[in-house]
């Protein structure tokens, strides 16, 4: 009888723009369906104060469950965020709450990327395991007492140093177990194209996000982090290009500061808002450019992004900057792990020196790594052996 796993999911729902957010939690998914379990996927949706843009977002979330093979197997739970709002149980939409409350009590385990999860909730499964995929933050707010998780059976980190002795992260006292962040292969083929020019990234370009411990902080944002490289273009001759969430009308002016140092900017709402044209877009650009925040060079946790993974296994090599040692990220085919604007702009000229070579090393990096396949069996053996 195969397995029966729900996976608990953050803001998927609530933030339909976010093309490459759905990614992050449908690697899992697919990757344990491929494995033969029975998958389910639980979120919790925060209705908002207009219920007509509610209305569309959730009926968006349900389309792309369907268009994925989740139909009839995806859940919310509804709660008001009305400060007048009296306290009651959540709306289940997608599953009517007679069919839910068994699935809960029938399921093998929850899969929790929810940190704040309810502790009710929680509570009604038989087994549980909590995946960071923040490591090195995560573990961070933990110990400074800034977020309060409940107790989970297994805990499940993407941070190759979590837990580790050399590690600049606190182990709160949990017995971690490293996975590696997964990518769906068939859902990302490699496809080669010479022609393709611009080496790209998406990101949040969010000013509003610091890491605070006692007296010192820091802003901890893709914004900062790519400010300190504006000058790239003028050292290269590669075109670069990044896909930017822009929320407040300030991040305009950053905007033009980097279009005056030579970089294009476009809105990824609109070329990466869905989960098929954030793929798309991907698998539409040369490579990927990108630089990591703060908090990963402070932790040194060896990160690496899941939306990295994708440009891997679509055959797009990557200059991402480097966050710590690692015993398995390899440096100089496929993938460049730069510190310095310079050791940027010389990793373009080895790829397009040969780049059909760092194509082919780049998907050969998915496969090996990052397989979904593996990596749910991972987490399948140590939570279900």
């Amino acid at each position: 009888m195969k397995p029966t796993v729900v996976l608990s999911v953050f803001n998927v729902a609530n933030f339909p723009e976010g093309g490459g957010h759905f990614w992050v939690y449908m690697q899992y998914a697919l990757g344990l369906r491929q494995r033969g379990c029975d998958v389910y996927w639980l979120e919790r949706f925060v209705r908002g104060q207009d219920p007509q843009r509610d209305a569309l977002a959730i009926a968006t979330f349900f389309a792309r469950m369907d268009a994925f093979g989740f139909g009839g197997k995806a859940i919310l739970l509804a709660v008001s965020q009305a400060p007048d709002a009296s306290p009651e149980p959540p709306q289940v939409l997608g599953m009517t709450r007679q069919d839910i409350d068994p699935l809960l009590r029938r399921a093998d385990l929850l899969l929790n990327f929810h940190y704040r999860i309810d502790p009710e909730l929680l509570g009604r499964f038989r087994r549980t395991a909590l995946v960071d995929i923040d490591p090195g933050l995560f573990q961070f707010w933990m110990s400074r007492g800034q977020i309060r998780v409940p107790r989970h059976d297994h805990y499940f980190t993407t941070g190759e140093t979590v837990g580790t002795g050399s590690a600049l992260i606190p182990d709160c006292g949990l017995p971690w177990v490293p996975i590696r962040p997964p990518v769906c292969l068939e859902e990302w083929p490699w496809e080669f194209d010479a022609d393709l020019e611009a080496m790209t990234t998406i990101s949040n370009w969010d000013s509003n996000n610091w890491v605070v411990d006692g007296e010192s902080k820091y802003e901890n944002t893709k914004r900062v982090a790519f400010l300190g490289f504006k000058e790239l273009p003028m050292l290269t001759r590669q075109p670069l290009e990044l896909a930017l969430f822009l929320r407040n009308p300030a991040d305009e002016d950053d905007r033009r500061l980097m279009e005056r140092h030579g970089w294009r900017i476009r809105h990824s709402p609109e070329v990466a808002g869905t989960p098929d044209a954030y793929r798309t877009y991907i698998r539409r650009s040369r490579g990927e450019f990108s630089c990591a925040k703060r908090s990963c060079m402070e932790f040194q946790n060896a990160w690496v992004s899941d939306r990295t993974l994708c440009y891997l296994a679509s055959g797009k090599p990557v200059v991402v900057q480097h966050t710590g040692a690692s015993r398995y990220l390899p440096n100089g085919a496929g993938m460049f792990r730069f510190t310095t604007i310079e050791e940027a702009a010389e990793a373009f000229e080895a790829i397009n020196a040969d780049y059909e070579r760092h194509c082919r090393a780049a998907r050969a990096i998915a496969e090996s790594l990052f397989d979904a396949k593996q990596v749910t069996g991972r987490i399948l053996e140590v939570a279900l052996g």
